[in-house]
């Protein structure tokens, strides 16, 4: 890979995990930086609280996992005791460097919190305050979850309830199309804060 390839992967890698500065990543876990390094990314992890917390540096090699599947490769890696060779242990920085081979780790699942962010961060676009798209939303039990959504030129909110599945990105970008289809449209009997419900769990 040629170092402009390398600045583009670690580019991507770094807004992928920006959102874990705000969460841990996984328990007793935190995001503390997303280092380049050549032909991989390093990604600073803190373990644990207080004086008794330690940073590691996990590199993980550009052509072995996608950006999107990281996360899930951190969070298996941080969950379950690891064993390392010598040759995949090193210093940098006064942080413990481990390298990892992605290729052997199944990547952890994603928390029902953070598909629920990806399918908002999926709803596109930057605040627009004047014309709003997305208005709220509310995490539901069973992996369901229902956002309130404002079509363009209408005054009626609308209720939208979809399924938080690794694919729910690709649906919430299909939103604002499906909206207009107003055969889809059924009256909000029991929910106070939209006018109408759109029942997209099985999209």
């Amino acid at each position: 890979m040629t170092d402009s390839e390398d600045r583009e992967q670690q580019a991507g890698i770094s807004r992928h995990l920006l959102y874990y500065l705000n969460a841990p990543i996984a328990e007793g876990c935190r995001l503390r930086g997303v280092l380049p390094a050549p032909g991989a990314v390093r990604i600073a992890i803190r373990a644990g609280e207080g004086e008794g917390s330690e940073t590691f540096l996990y590199e993980i090699p550009h052509d072995t996992v996608a950006p999107a599947h990281i996360p899930g490769v951190l969070r298996a890696v941080l969950s379950e005791t690891q064993f390392y060779s010598s040759g995949d242990v090193g210093e940098v920085l006064g942080m413990t460097l481990l390298r990892l081979r992605p290729e052997e780790i199944t990547p952890a699942p994603e928390p029902e919190e953070g598909r629920a962010l990806r399918a908002l961060l999926g709803l596109g676009g930057g605040p627009d305050d004047e014309n709003p798209f997305l208005i709220g939303f509310l995490m539901r039990d069973d992996g369901l979850m229902r956002v309130y959504v404002e079509r363009p030129g209408h005054s009626r909110l609308i209720g939208v309830d979809i399924c938080l599945t690794d694919h729910a990105t690709a649906l919430t970008a299909s939103i604002p199309s499906l909206i207009e289809e107003e055969e889809r449209f059924r009256p909000s009997l029991d929910d106070p804060h939209c006018d109408l419900v759109v029942d997209l769990t099985d999209w």
